[in-house]
């Protein structure tokens, strides 16, 4: 039988297993773009400092997110066993 959402949930989700750092490393990458974007909308610093600190810890929020995300597509997801 197919119910809306666990049809998603059964079929095209795959659970893979991540270690304490590696949820650390995805951890801190969410917060330099995050702290990137937020000194991008802030007035905090003057222009040109707000800017260039923004766009830098976006830029290595983004970039360093790539590799990472590859990495846990890679692993092979966790077999269950049927009951």
């Amino acid at each position: 039988m197919r119910d809306g959402c666990g049809v998603a949930a059964k079929e095209f989700m795959q659970e893979r297993g991540l270690t304490i750092p590696e949820i650390a490393l995805i951890g801190g990458t969410r917060v330099a773009l995050g702290a990137g974007i937020g000194l991008l909308i802030a007035d905090r610093l003057n222009g040109d400092q707000r800017k260039g600190a923004g766009w830098a810890l976006f830029g290595v929020g983004l970039l360093s997110t790539v590799p990472i995300l590859l990495g846990i597509l890679a692993k092979r997801p966790i077999s269950k066993t049927q009951d």
